[in-house]
């Protein structure tokens, strides 16, 4: 199929409903695959790009995400994604089968599509190591010192399994290719199947004295000890990636990555609400009613904050600029500072006198609010 033609729907290249199970498509794809088998079908010049064609629409219908991407977007929002099919390239239709049914009818292909040759650089795998900080080094940012346990490359030998100064040779079990291959009988008749040298490790050569570290392997396993900046507005949840850190590759491939797990310990004064910050106060009725400087915890330290008089219970006051940095420009979050106004208790003599003199010289002017007391039980009600 040329570059320029458009993809046919995957559910009609393999004839199933866009209701089939798993085992209808699997079923109607080994169906295919036995009317194309070059054994079979040896005067059709279109076998191959047919056959990979129901090979691209399996892969794809077999794999859950894929399948809900395709479902959802089509073929573009899967070329979106990043989706190529794993068994382009191929220089026969032999070929194809033979590496497509070697590897097994799985959703990844890509380690069972040697091309003939010796296992070729791998890399290494990832490692996530988990780190705990602060609300106030999560703000400002931080460096945090890891140690995990990894596999890297052994020192005495170089990562090449030889004992320094002794020569690697041709495998004799593979000879060199770095694979061993079996015929066996399959639904479309006899196929052939590769798998790595279990003697070489699919390199195609053998070390004459392994290393003694290592015992030929090329890694170790050691602690690792890595600074790791973490950066200004982090979130509990989120990762920082650091790269190379990972474990170390196979035969010369490149390491893994390291993912930071951020920990962010919960701050007792504050509650984070994406930038924002929230925080609560107690202020006296007194204070309330004729308004008052009060001081405020802020992640940067202790403020000044003007209360109006007048202030209600619950109100929330703000203080821009005063949250939390953000992880993608230079703006900061705010900090909303919620009123609470503590009625007193345990009255003197002279207290209760004072009280007793202001609540009879109240009127109903004094007494109003901007919002009734139902109103606000209707807006709590139905914010919910």
């Amino acid at each position: 199929m040329s570059a320029s033609t458009p993809k046919r729907d995957y559910y009609e290249v393999l004839g199933v409903p866009r209701a089939a199970g798993e085992a209808e498509i699997k079923k109607a794809f080994r169906r295919l695959a036995r009317e194309l088998h070059p054994d079979v079908n040896k005067d059709d010049p279109a076998a191959e790009e047919k056959f990979k064609e129901a090979a691209e629409a399996y892969e794809v219908l077999s794999d859950a995400d894929r399948r809900a991407t395709y479902d959802r977007y089509g073929h573009e929002g899967l070329r979106s994604g990043g989706y190529s099919p794993n068994f382009e390239g191929f220089g026969s239709m032999s070929d194809l089968f033979e590496a497509f049914f070697g590897g097994g009818l799985g959703g990844a292909f890509g380690s069972a599509f040697g091309g003939g040759g010796p296992a070729g650089p791998t890399q290494g795998a990832d490692i996530q190591v988990a780190a705990e900080m602060t609300l106030a080094e999560a703000a400002h940012g931080t460096t945090v010192e890891l140690s995990f346990d990894a596999v890297v490359m052994c020192g005495n030998c170089r990562g090449n399994g030889a004992e320094p100064g002794t020569p690697i040779e041709t495998c004799p079990k593979c000879q060199g290719s770095g694979q061993l291959r079996t015929v066996a009988r399959t639904l479309i008749g006899q196929v052939m199947s590769t798998s790595a040298c279990d003697q070489c490790g699919g390199d195609g050569k053998v070390a004459v004295q392994p290393c003694h570290v290592c015992r030929g392997r090329g890694r170790v396993a050691e602690n690792k000890s890595v600074p790791v900046d973490v950066p200004a507005g982090i979130a509990d949840g989120q990762r920082v990636r650091v790269s190379g850190h990972g474990h170390a590759g196979e035969r010369g491939g490149p390491p893994g990555d390291l993912y930071v797990l951020v920990r962010v310990k919960d701050d007792p004064r504050f509650v984070r609400d994406g930038d924002d910050l929230i925080t609560a106060i107690d202020i006296s009725a007194p204070q309330a009613a004729l308004g008052a400087t009060v001081e405020v915890p802020t992640i940067d330290g202790p403020e000044q904050l003007e209360v109006p008089a007048g202030t209600q219970p619950h109100e929330t006051l703000l203080l821009r600029g005063r949250g939390m940095p953000s992880l993608r420009g230079r703006r900061h979050g705010d900090l909303r500072v919620v009123i609470n106004v503590v009625t007193p208790r345990n009255l003197t003599p002279a207290q209760r006198e004072l009280l007793e003199q202001l609540s009879a010289s109240l009127t109903a002017e004094n007494l109003h609010s901007d919002e009734g007391v139902f109103a606000k039980l209707r807006r709590a009600f139905h914010s919910r």
